[in-house]
């Protein structure tokens, strides 16, 4: 499950605001805030969650969860 940590991470390496990552995700600004206020699993709707990962996946973000580690790895930019 995506994480807010994981979030944050993904749009700052993407350099996106959260106004512009909550217009490509379809979801509220305040949705977005709400999320990278956590490190852990945000406090969302699973609609809302999927909808900022796959906005982020189709960046050329991925995630990944194994073990105890968090991270975030992006194809490189062309």
């Amino acid at each position: 499950m995506l994480t807010g940590a994981q979030i944050r991470m993904a749009r700052a390496y993407l350099k996106w605001s959260a106004k512009e990552l909550a217009q490509k995700a379809g979801v509220g600004y305040s949705t977005i805030q709400r999320m990278e206020l956590e490190d852990g699993v945000p406090a969302a709707s699973a609609k809302n969650v999927q909808a900022v990962q796959h906005a982020l996946e189709n960046a050329g973000v991925s995630f990944s969860t194994a073990s105890d580690t968090i991270s975030v790895a992006v194809s490189r930019r062309q």
